[in-house]
């Protein structure tokens, strides 16, 4: 039970912020390795842990953006910061839209291998054609409330299982024109509410249930993750302009390829 844990929580850790698909990657074990789900405790676990990291990571951000989205609310001068934590909100709503009237229908219907092969090589292309369309101009703070709309869309865009948040995400900013590490950065930034929100829903499901909660399990689930998501995040952010999107999309169309592999076997 413990290696499941550590190992699933090293996938979620690493994959949740890479334009890569954590949905492809944790579909493998069952599929391969005839793992059983670890549960809805597990998913309240690692969601918790990633969010620690993201938060930790952008701690400075979070706060400067926190405040200045409070001294907007009380009348102030609108500042870049208060702009841009008002786009992350907005950004938000779409996401929480499209996932309240077809989450149900989502889970029942299209979290199966041959649909998260084909959205991972798809919006894998997708990331290749737009970062070879990008004009990498803009940063995070010129986003816009147009530009963070849309982004909210990619990110709805994104309930579809194999598309990746962070991927889609990614995608949509360097079409608006975003450089590589501004898209990147506020695709981390605008996942804390949706993380969030995703990590109470699925708490307020599992208390309501009145389930056994694993506490040890949980525990090392949120650690794991913890540990893995703030690496992946800061080593993403140190590369991304380096090494740009292609090893990416090639990861990508390869773990699509070895899906397609599997389901039809």
């Amino acid at each position: 039970m413990e290696v499941h844990v550590i190992l699933l929580a090293l996938i979620q850790g690493f994959t949740e912020f890479l334009p890569i698909s954590s949905s492809a990657h944790l579909i493998l074990p069952s599929v391969l390795l005839g793992w059983q789900d670890q549960g809805m405790a597990f998913d309240v676990a690692v969601h918790l842990g990633s969010l620690l990291a993201v938060l930790y990571y952008f701690r400075i951000e979070v706060v400067s953006l926190t405040h200045a989205w409070v001294g907007s609310l009380a009348g102030r001068t609108a500042t870049g910061e208060s702009r841009l934590a008002w786009c992350i909100i907005l950004a938000t709503i779409p996401a929480c839209i499209i996932g309240v009237l077809f989450g149900g229908f989502i889970s029942d219907f299209l979290r199966s291998g041959w649909v998260i092969a084909v959205t991972t090589i798809v919006f894998g292309l997708l990331l290749w054609w737009a970062d070879r369309r990008a004009q990498y101009l803009k940063s995070e703070y010129q986003t816009g409330w147009r530009g963070a709309f849309l982004l909210g869309c990619a990110q709805a865009i994104a309930l579809i299982p194999g598309t990746s948040r962070s991927g889609i995400t990614l995608t949509a900013g360097l079409m608006l024109g975003l450089t590589r590490s501004a898209a990147a950065r506020f695709s981390f930034l605008m996942s804390i509410p949706i993380i969030f929100l995703a990590g109470s829903h699925q708490a307020v499901g599992l208390l309501s249930e009145g389930a056994v909660i694993p506490w040890s399990v949980m525990g090392l689930g949120v650690l794991v993750s913890f540990i893995s998501a703030l690496a992946c995040i800061h080593l993403f952010l140190a590369l991304i302009n380096r090494i740009g999107v292609l090893p990416f999309v090639l990861y990508r169309l390869g773990l699509g390829a070895v899906l397609i592999w599997v389901m039809a076997g």
